[in-house]
């Protein structure tokens, strides 16, 4: 009859009604290993410069920039840090699948770190400069190390992250839109004008920079 469901034979879902294969001592033994490397992908900062050399006391910070991913990182070294009036002064040193750093412990730049810079002229303003990939299970220990150390009154946090055109969400077609555009988030105690139009809904911010 006209307008008659019919419904095709079909495998879909038959293939996960089948119970899992059990578990061979050979996968649990490369479990175990992944799980033990997994816990020791712990975050360590490492600061070569304390105000007044006070170890351990937080760093007097008025300004703090994040640079994430490697396009904000080239930015900042393209328009900001392209000068002498700022120096190294700590890194962030991880482990994951894609970043490996070394053990060494001298502060050195290398892609591998995450880079903090300060102003010579002003050394409560802080630059930090990571193009390194962060883990989903390490961003919360990232910002409790780095934050960890940082005065909290008065600090003006800045966040610089890029993302695909691709993934932008708009009612135009994104082949008409002129690239790269610079869109804002901000948070209600941030009371100064804002430099760029604020990020339409629903449009999201992910990874590191949303932490």
């Amino acid at each position: 009859f006209f307008g008659e469901v019919v419904v095709a034979p079909s495998r879909a879902g038959l293939d996960e009604e089948e119970e899992a294969p059990e578990e061979t001592p050979e996968d649990r033994e490369i479990r175990k290993e992944i799980e033990k490397k997994r816990y020791r992908r712990e975050i360590d900062v490492l600061w070569s410069w304390q105000p007044g050399g006070c170890a351990g006391e937080p760093l007097v910070c008025s300004r703090f920039i994040v640079a994430i991913g490697r396009n904000a990182a080239a930015f900042l070294s393209s328009f900001i840090l392209d000068s002498v009036c700022w120096e190294v002064v700590g890194v962030v040193k991880l482990w994951n699948e894609w970043c490996k750093t070394s053990s060494t412990t001298n502060v050195l730049p290398t892609d591998s770190f995450c880079l903090f810079y300060r102003l010579i002229s002003d050394p409560t303003v802080l630059l930090c400069q990571c193009s390194c990939y962060v883990a989903e299970d390490q961003q919360f220990q990232w910002l409790e190390k780095v934050f960890g150390s940082m005065q909290k009154k008065g600090l003006q946090v800045t966040i610089l992250s890029t993302c695909p055109v691709a993934d932008y969400k708009t009612q135009e077609s994104t082949l008409t839109l002129v690239s790269p555009f610079l869109k804002a988030l901000k948070t209600k105690e941030f009371q100064e004008q804002v430099c760029c139009p604020l990020l339409e809904q629903p449009n999201i911010v992910r990874d590191l920079p949303a932490a």
